[in-house]
């Protein structure tokens, strides 16, 4: 395991970590959380994610109980959650001062720790300011809560604005976005974002490196019974690879199957080490459902000499979707 910093700032998480996202609190308990956890933890995993929205707080309440059993020293792990999807109510969702101020607490509770290491505002509010944002995340970053906060799936523009507040006011600006990379999703990480990483100097915790599982090829000859793509309340995900683009994609998976199986890789590995060539990746979320199959991942660094610069040419010949730079940029 490698160590890379978050953006510009001090701190350096494993270049693979542990998300919770679908798996905690649905198809994992806190028995298997706790070992799912230790066993990354053994491998050099240092960065534990997690949110509000995941099982409405019950993922936290999983990884919070495990964190408990393995009692590890504060020093050696860090633990995030966000912050916008917490409920139905007119006060439990958004990014609103008091909506950030009450997950935070909570999210504190169930993860039973003192602080975050970590905390996202999950999505763009467009119904608030995003100085009121920006005021409430400095706010409990100075009170000792937060360390770092960030933003997931938001636009380079509105991370721009957040920075260019925070800066012109002495507030603590975001050092961090989690946005979704693989090989079928790039614009943001390798477009949009681009001259972010030097302005503001952007870490990314990126998410879904091997796009829900498909980069697995397990999708070749239909849904498996047990996948996430059959889970309730994911059928969206089915419906999205089921679709005409969906279907094309599955067709690139399987020459890209080709290419990983001549480097002598797994499909897999192929996909999670083609995100770790990537210098602006700060770290790379992990999910797993199983014990094994977090094992399997992990494994994925014992081949990193296996990628090489031409395996690299020949994954751009397949996927062909190399973002262009910003205009600007």
């Amino acid at each position: 395991m490698q160590y890379r910093r978050l953006g510009k700032s001090g701190l350096k998480v494993s270049e693979l970590s542990l998300g919770s996202w679908v798996t905690f609190g649905k198809q994992v308990d806190s028995g298997l959380a706790t070992s799912m956890m230790a066993e990354a933890y053994d491998g050099g995993v240092n960065f534990f994610d997690n949110a509000e929205g995941y099982e409405a707080g019950n993922a936290e309440k999983v990884m919070g109980e495990a964190l408990k059993r393995l009692a590890w020293p504060r020093d050696t792990y860090a633990v995030s959650t966000k912050v916008f999807f917490g409920g139905r109510g007119p006060m439990n969702r958004g990014l609103s001062r008091k909506h950030i101020t009450d997950a935070c607490h909570a999210g504190l509770r169930r993860l039973e720790v003192d602080y975050l290491d970590l905390y996202f505002c999950h999505r763009p509010d467009i119904d608030t300011p995003i100085e009121e944002t920006v005021w409430a995340m400095h706010n409990l970053v100075t009170q000792g809560k937060v360390l770092y906060w960030g933003t997931s799936e938001w636009s380079a523009q509105q991370i721009t604005e957040a920075w260019g507040f925070a800066r012109a006011n002495g507030l603590t600006p975001p050092t961090m976005e989690q946005p979704e990379y693989n090989l079928f999703e790039r614009t943001k990480v390798e477009g949009d974002y681009l001259p972010l990483y030097d302005l503001v100097g952007l870490g990314t915790t990126i998410w879904s490196p091997l796009a829900s599982g498909v980069l697995t090829n397990k999708y070749a000859d239909g849904v498996p019974a047990d996948s996430r793509m059959n889970l309730p309340g994911y059928e969206w995900l089915k419906e999205r690879w089921e679709s005409e683009e969906g279907r094309l994609r599955l067709a690139i998976v399987a020459k890209l199957a080709k290419l990983a199986d001549d480097a002598g890789l797994p499909l897999h590995h192929m996909a999670l080490l083609w995100c770790l060539r990537n210098p602006h990746v700060s770290t790379v979320i992990l999910g797993a459902s199983r014990l094994e199959q977090l094992q399997d991942n992990l494994a994925a660094l014992d081949a990193r000499d296996r990628f090489t610069d031409d395996l690299a040419e020949a994954i751009e010949a397949v996927v062909d979707n190399r973002p262009e730079p910003p205009r600007h940029f």
